[in-house]
């Protein structure tokens, strides 16, 4: 069973959130007030102001999906598509609240990418086919 390449990039980018959101509850647990509580606001959707232990927990959910999807285990789809999502709905009020320059094409263009990969995630034929012959498989 081969994994589609594009399973391969999100696996990627949910080890790089989770790897990041570690390296910051840890240098906010060191030392803190070096960072900002806010360094980890774009993958931890509010809960940022929680503290250095939240960053950890955040870090290793984005490992453990990324993990799964490395796996191809149908629970962690649906735990990516659901993120991806959340982070949409997260977007809205920011989007909708910016004015229209870099900072509106940015939010926009973080949009249409989680958006993509909610898609990719439910829909593709080379995601849904590799994720029924894994099924098949046990």
């Amino acid at each position: 069973m081969k994994r589609p390449l594009g399973i391969t990039v999100i696996v990627f980018l949910f080890f790089g959130a989770g790897v990041y959101l570690w390296i910051v509850g840890a240098i906010q647990l060191v030392s803190p007030g070096t960072l900002s509580l806010m360094a980890g606001r774009q993958f931890m959707y509010g809960w940022e102001l929680a503290g250095p232990y939240m960053a950890l927990l955040f870090g290793a959910g984005y490992v453990l999906v990324g993990w799964g999807l490395f796996r191809l285990h149908k629970w962690a789809r649906w735990a990516a598509m659901l993120v991806m999502v959340i982070g949409v709905a997260w977007l809205v009020p920011k989007i909708s609240a910016a004015e229209l320059g870099l900072q509106f094409a940015w939010y926009g263009f973080q949009i249409m990418g989680r958006a993509a990969v909610a898609w990719y995630l439910a829909q593709a034929p080379a995601v849904i086919d590799v994720f029924a012959a894994k099924r098949q498989a046990l």
